[in-house]
């Protein structure tokens, strides 16, 4: 028998490879942090003797979500300022509790409390875009996750430095810290086209082409933004990033709810990605992101939750059930994102716009063992008769019970491994008391 490092045991292997196979009765095996083989379970222990097993009997084993726009740390300001629209919540609210609360020690008791809750359900890969980055990677680091950190680019004054130049420069030095690191990629993330003028947006294109990195910005959020962009610069935000160099296959455009049939040209000629949000789209009244026409033109469509202060939960399944309910209603059309695209948006699309779908996203022979388990067998989970559009339609975070990045376990029967659930909650009340005093 060969020797292996883990081997997990599931009733529903769901691969989200080219050819959606939902294994029954199959086993994943795991040697230095990558999937090995992928067989029936009855050969896998005829085959194997793991140092580690874990037999699911009653779970689907699925790719780690990827949940690709988020403010990991906003999870200390989550329901703070509810029900208002974007601008009013962002200007008189966000803006002026991050320039008093906003500090190292903020970013990183934030960013760990938003980990601990997007490990619980089922995240292994995060984007986050938020002052003092390199505090938020500490946290991945500690927790064991991956994470694309998103370093601010803003034209006016913030916690973490004072001009757009120096945003750069900073986020430049992090990014050259963790340059090859497995967990930590730092890439640009300019607030959006209203808040960064055209001087800093060419110096990122430039430097983006330089050293291959990529680009993260809230984009055709409102209509507001649309209209403000045409009355200031005579172009759409989409047609001026174009001109601007920024639109390409290294572009995550986050939003985009106001497209008109140019921008989608845009996007698709270009090769730019889209990251929708929709629960914190609805719920800042901010627009519909029309799915089914991106997606009918094949542009590469993601899913992230956006920050806990405005969606209020860093809750994958819960956003790809809206994401998918959603769209149907937007397109009129009850076939628009079917189950196994939406659990693709939330896996395997967000690896490809990261371009790391060689390694994340599916669970396939030679990829990085990142998943999760999901109990399917209780009351809430009978009859069961596509795993695939259960999970979307009729699953909740709280049945992920397992999860591990690279073969190593974050979480066992819903017990985090790397973390203190204790120790972050003292702190979080802590903050509360400093917010509310």
């Amino acid at each position: 028998m060969q020797q292996i490092d883990t081997l997990i045991l599931a009733k529903w292997v769901i691969t989200v490879n080219a050819n959606h196979d939902v294994l029954n009765d199959h086993a994943v095996a795991i040697q230095d942090g990558r999937i090995v083989d992928i067989l029936p379970a009855a050969d896998a222990l005829a085959r194997y003797e793991p140092l580690e097993s874990f037999s699911l009997t009653e779970h689907a084993l699925i790719p780690g979500f990827i949940n690709m726009h988020g403010h990991a740390a906003m999870t200390l300001f989550r329901g703070m300022a509810d029900d208002l629209p974007l601008m009013t919540w962002l200007t008189d609210h966000i803006w002026p509790a991050e320039a008093t609360f906003v500090s190292p020690e903020f970013i990183q008791d934030g960013t760990r409390l938003a980990v601990a809750e997007m490990i619980r359900c089922g995240t292994t890969t995060f984007s986050d875009n938020f002052f003092f980055p390199e505090e938020a990677a500490k946290v991945v680091k500690e927790a064991g996750m991956r994470a694309q950190l998103c370093f601010p680019v803003i034209d006016f004054p913030t916690p973490w430095a004072k001009t757009a130049d120096e945003h750069i420069e900073k986020g430049m030095a992090l990014r050259a810290a963790y340059e090859g690191d497995s967990h930590v990629e730092v890439i640009f993330g300019p607030h959006a086209p209203y808040t960064v003028s055209d001087a800093p947006m060419i110096k990122m294109a430039a430097l983006a082409k330089e050293h291959g990195m990529n680009i993260q910005m809230h984009v055709h959020e409102t209509e507001g933004e649309v209209t403000e962009s045409i009355e200031k610069y005579q172009k759409r935000p989409i047609k001026r990033l174009y001109d601007l160099g920024l639109l390409g296959p290294h572009m995550q455009c986050v939003h985009m709810t106001a497209l008109n049939d140019e921008d989608m040209d845009l996007i698709q000629e270009t090769g730019s990605h889209v990251m929708h949000c929709p629960e914190s789209n609805l719920k800042l009244a901010s627009g519909f992101c029309p799915i089914d026409a991106l997606q009918k033109r094949h542009i590469n469509v993601t899913l992230g939750t956006d920050g806990a202060a405005s969606n209020n939960d860093l809750d994958m399944i819960g956003e790809m059930r809206t994401a998918a309910i959603l769209a149907k209603a937007v397109s009129g059309n009850a076939e628009a994102l079917p189950a196994h695209k939406a659990l693709e948006m939330a896996t395997l699309n967000g690896a490809r716009a990261m371009h790391k779908e060689d390694q994340l996203g599916s669970l396939e022979v030679g990829k990085l063992a990142d998943m999760a388990a999901v109990f399917m067998g209780d009351i809430e989970s009978a009859p069961i008769f596509d795993p695939v559009s259960h999970l979307v339609y009729a699953t909740t975070r709280d049945q992920v019970s397992d999860v591990w990045v690279g073969g190593k376990g974050l979480m066992h029967a819903r017990n985090l491994t790397t973390l203190s659930k204790t120790a972050i909650l003292e702190k979080t009340k802590a903050w509360q008391g400093k917010i509310t005093s």
